[in-house]
């Protein structure tokens, strides 16, 4: 495919997100009906799509629409790329630009244009993050990075450096966690390389090791909330305890016990009528639903469908798995709290809530980690009960 045929397969691909179709859904659907697409085809198609996703509404505003074909000239005016070079009408390029669409509008971009959030948002933003919030908007607008997490159970940091560089992925260390490194270089070919596939190596963000790094060593610890099973598979890598993972559901651990052999670990998947029977733990790790805010650089589609009312049906959910969380902690032992957001109402004010609710305990150690070149936004607490 030529780049201007690329271009005009991410304008069709973004109209039927913008009639309400999910993103990977649809990516999914074109490229089995597309088969003439090779992979750096798709590779790219996909680039163009989720780096219009991130900047939805400032790429409207720099191309006139919220069209497919408005949101792709706004992505390549905004990237230094003259639209009308790739808008040809030649082939399977798009159509020339019409007069209209030739220059971009003139004056100052609106806030919520440049920084690319709904407008609901951006007092929220300016609230909770206060002279962060216009740097943290605009990191949110790029790729995140493509952090790995050393398997220290199986090898060393160097070594796996040098494991990875022999497949052509270059790494570097990563200051948020002794375990993690950033991918500089060939992010694609981790998934084919050595070092990956024999478990030596895991993709995981970098603050999100950093939330593990942080939890007390302990001889019983319960992933509460485990999805995948990322963080679960960390803490077996520290060795020193047995691990247990549960998630309200198991369909999220599917995929967990492949992952547990790879990387020579064993964790103990539990179902909900099995927690009470196996507890107490020492160590409860509370990884919540949230609106992900702190990672919509990976999944911006995110960003653009929250709502309101669904972040407020998401602190009732983080409440009660709390009050929930906290019943199957040991005596002295540590309720984990942890979100891959940056909005205050789920990290901060969620502690001061089942604070107040449960004034027998108290916070003892908590942490933001900013979005960042380094990694993901997040937010954790350590919370236990006074004796």
């Amino acid at each position: 495919m030529t780049p201007a045929a690329r271009v005009a397969a991410a304008i069709e691909i973004l109209d039927m997100i913008g009639d309400g179709q999910p993103a990977e859904q649809v990516m999914t659907r074109w490229g089995r009906n597309n088969r003439f697409a090779g992979s750096k085809d798709r590779a790219a198609i996909r680039d163009y799509v989720f780096d219009v996703m991130r900047v939805q509404r400032s790429a409207a505003w720099l191309g006139r629409a919220a069209t497919g074909r408005g949101l792709m000239i706004g992505l390549l005016r905004g990237q230094g790329v003259d639209p009308a070079s790739l808008f040809t009408g030649e082939g399977h390029a798009p159509s020339p630009l019409a007069d209209y669409e030739i220059e971009a509008p003139a004056g100052d971009m609106p806030d919520a244009d440049a920084w690319n959030l709904p407008d609901w948002l951006v007092g929220r933003f300016k609230h909770g993050l206060g002279e962060d919030a216009r740097k943290t908007a605009e990191l949110l607008q790029g790729r995140a990075p493509v952090s790995l997490r050393v398997n220290t159970s199986k090898t060393n940091t160097s070594d796996a450096i040098f494991m990875l560089k022999e497949a052509g992925v270059i790494a570097v260390e990563n200051q948020l966690s002794p375990t993690a490194l950033t991918v500089v270089e060939g992010a694609r070919r981790i998934r084919n390389s050595p070092a990956y596939q024999e478990g030596f190596v895991e993709l995981q963000d970098a603050s999100s090791q950093a939330v593990v790094d942080a939890l007390p060593p302990a001889a019983r610890v319960l992933d509460y909330c485990a999805g995948g099973g990322g963080k679960a598979l960390a803490l077996a890598a520290r060795g020193g305890g047995r691990i247990f993972a549960h998630d309200i559901d198991p369909a999220r651990m599917r995929d967990l016990p492949l992952r547990e052999a790879r990387a020579g670990a064993e964790i103990t998947q539990l179902g909900t009528g099995d927690l009470a029977s196996q507890g107490p733990y020492d160590v409860v790790l509370v990884d919540a639903p949230c609106s992900g805010s702190g990672s919509w650089r990976r999944a911006p589609e995110a960003k653009w469908r929250l709502t309101s009312d669904q972040l407020a049906k998401t602190l009732a959910i983080q409440d009660e798995i709390l009050d929930a969380a906290r019943l199957l902690v040991a005596k002295g032992g540590t309720l984990a709290y942890a979100t891959c957001s940056i909005l205050q109402e789920e990290n901060e004010a969620r502690v001061e809530a089942f604070l107040d609710r449960n004034p027998d305990w108290r916070c003892e150690w908590q942490k933001t980690l900013p979005v960042s070149d380094l990694g993901d936004g997040f937010y954790t607490a350590h919370l236990t009960q006074a004796r």
